[in-house]
């Protein structure tokens, strides 16, 4: 298959099987999507979605969350990971929102990126699941499945996703990401990967491990 040939098959296989795309981290509205995504930094959806319930039922708003000091939130996100800085970005994007945002999440990618905790891949998620702004959020999972089927040979993520961007309608990017994300779980992980029984890697003739 030529390259143009390949991304289309991609699209239309990733369609087939995930037709809904559910966003994999619970949250109710734009602020406990920002806080979930941040906490999901180097920590798996499942676990962020048990803590949750637990940060949330004390705070679930910027206002209700600079009531609590750093400390409490520290030991209420501890299994997340990463917990003092994470509670201290928590803690002080809260009070931004407040200052500065009419206590909203703001929606640009230049506001979300000056938020502590918050990158660009954060930025994206916010903008595209919460907002529905065209959006291409590339994690390390991404980047390796854009690698593995020859969308891209970046070297990082930034670069991975221009590409991606490039090949796929700016349509197709929020739903896209998640089809991605969800198939790189299901069949085609990091470690133990058997290329021939994986739907796509199979049919492209993927040998990488």
């Amino acid at each position: 298959m030529h390259k143009k040939e390949r991304v289309a098959w991609i699209h239309e296989k990733l369609e087939t099987l995930y037709p809904e795309v559910p966003v994999p981290l619970d949250h109710k509205d734009a602020y406990t999507l920002l806080i979930a995504v941040l906490l999901s930094a180097q920590c798996t959806d499942v676990r962020v979605n048990q803590i949750t319930p637990h940060l949330f039922l004390q705070a679930d708003n910027p206002y209700d969350m600079v009531k609590l000091d750093v400390e409490q939130i520290r030991e209420i996100i501890r299994p997340c990971g990463l917990s003092p800085a994470k509670s201290k970005a928590i803690h002080r994007l809260s009070e931004i929102i407040i200052e500065e945002h009419q206590g909203l999440v703001p929606e640009s990618f230049e506001a979300l990126e000056l938020l502590p905790g918050v990158g660009h891949k954060t930025a994206s998620v916010v903008m595209s699941q919460a907002f529905g702004h065209p959006a291409f959020p590339v994690d390390t999972h991404i980047h390796r499945l854009a690698y593995r089927w020859k969308l891209s040979a970046a070297k990082n993520v930034e670069e991975t996703e221009r590409d991606l961007k490039r090949l796929f309608p700016m349509s197709s990017w929020n739903r896209l990401h998640l089809q991605i994300i969800f198939f790189g779980r299901q069949y085609c992980p990091a470690r133990g990967h058997n290329p021939e029984q994986c739907p796509i890697c199979s049919v492209l003739g993927c040998r990488m491990k």
